[in-house]
């Protein structure tokens, strides 16, 4: 045993203090801003975008119309995804980084821009849908490279918190979207909205897109990761060595992701509509998201504090049966339940259920591949669970409802269903917690 652990090439070198801190603000500025782009969208398809680009006679043919479209971008996130592994895992993950944060702010701008239905008729929903597959590109490069420079340069009882600052990009980039939209309602008559006042949160994106790349330009890949250029160990083929050597932990990362992005949508983009429809309220729940996106800044990082504390897996079991129990409480609050106290429920969903599966998911999805494909597998997995999960679940909820005679309890079903398909993932996933903390010890 001790010539084996003699021959063992040296284990890199972590990167230093300060460079950790660049890499921690980069993941966080970068994702935030990414999301925020990201959100834009599914909040404006809720709210504006069904009168704006998708009119009908029929209120549920534009619902599903607009929901549709948001899952467009969903659908070209594995292709951004594979693109960006492939690269990602040969030339290095900074660089992948900075070209879909331009991607995704060009995409965004030019929404801002684009005449309505009304201007242009049916090419208005052409010309949408064709930037919302450019935003999904960029979206499907952006994750899986933020989630590994932070991972890769955590020490290794760290990992759940370092990975955890890309997963707080999320909420602040929701508060962000959220935000500039009540802001922007809030300024403007309902006219003065529809007219202009929501294309402003997306022209905004170009100045955020810049303060973001200014701080990633600065960021370097990880020691572990350039340790394997140099030493010419870099794959040639990643995504099809993902797919004949990984198989198993890539489906594992697929399921682990359904239950979590779709619970976040049905919150975050659902909802606005539902409440519209039910209670004929536009504003309780975006504020409830708003709230509910600032607390998960601070619960994000716990929970992936709590995951190098007592494991992984833990910490998301108890997640996804919060998750499946959960859903059938929030429909019937949205039901009958007093509005003034949504925000509190949404945090139950939202900070206590949903982050505890989120927050340690970058580490844990990370841990599941060696260096080598490690782009290629974490994006399949994590892009591939968002289209089954995340990006259908608003369309698939609109016709759940109307299936179920205009009540949410098929919703219900469905959303417990999928929980306990993550929740066997989680079981079944590899959880390395004691021998990071073992090798925090030497």
């Amino acid at each position: 045993m001790t010539a084996a652990l003699e021959q063992a090439p040296p284990a890199p070198e972590l990167a230093s203090p300060r460079e950790q801190r660049r890499v921690l603000a980069s993941a966080f500025a970068g994702t935030t801003i990414e999301w925020y782009d990201f959100y834009l969208y599914g909040t404006a398809s809720a709210l504006i975008f069904t009168t704006q680009f998708f009119p009908s006679s029929s209120p549920l043919a534009s619902t599903v119309a607009s929901f549709a479209s948001l899952a467009i971008g969903f659908l070209m996130r594995p292709l951004g995804g594979i693109v960006a592994g492939h690269l990602g895992d040969r030339i290095g993950r900074k660089s992948l980084l900075v070209g879909s944060l331009l991607l995704m702010g060009t995409g965004s701008l030019l929404i801002g821009l684009l005449p309505t239905f009304q201007a242009i008729g049916p090419w208005a929903a052409v010309a949408l849908v064709a930037l919302r597959m450019v935003q999904g590109l960029a979206a499907g490069a952006e994750w899986g490279g933020s989630a590994l420079l932070s991972v890769e340069h955590a020490p290794p009882a760290r990992r759940g918190l370092f990975g955890s600052f890309t997963q707080v990009g999320s909420s602040a980039g929701m508060l962000l979207a959220t935000g500039a939209f009540v802001i922007v309602r809030a300024l403007t008559t309902e006219e003065q909205f529809a007219a202009y006042g929501w294309r402003l949160p997306f022209l905004a994106s170009a100045i955020l897109v810049g303060l973001a790349l200014w701080i990633r330009l600065g960021v370097k890949d990880a020691p572990e990761f350039t340790a394997v250029q140099e030493e010419g160990r870099t794959s040639r083929a990643p995504v099809l060595e993902v797919l004949t050597h990984h198989l198993r932990p890539l489906l594992i990362t697929i399921a682990q992701r359904v239950a979590q992005n779709s619970i976040y949508f049905l919150i975050t983009v659902y909802l606005l509509s539902y409440l519209s429809t039910a209670r004929g309220d536009d504003e309780a729940g975006v504020t409830a998201v708003m709230i509910a996106s600032a607390v998960g800044i601070v619960t994000t990082p716990l929970w992936g504090l709590l995951s190098d504390k007592v494991g992984r897996r833990p910490v998301a079991v108890f997640g996804y049966v919060a998750i499946g129990g959960f859903v059938w409480v929030l429909f019937l609050f949205l039901d009958s339940g007093p509005l003034s106290l949504l925000p509190l429920v949404i945090i139950a969903g939202m900070n206590v259920a949903h982050d505890a599966v989120y927050g340690p998911q970058a580490a844990w999805f990370a841990e599941q591949f060696p260096v080598e494909v490690r782009y290629s597998g974490v994006n399949m997995g994590y892009q591939l669970g968002s289209v089954v999960g995340g990006g259908i679940m608003p369309m698939v909820a609109a016709l759940l409802f109307a299936a179920g005679g205009d009540t949410p309890w098929l919703i219900c079903a469905y959303v417990t269903a999928i929980s306990v398909l993550s929740l066997t993932a989680s079981l079944l996933a590899k959880d390395p917690h004691g021998s990071a903390l073992r090798a925090a010890r030497r």
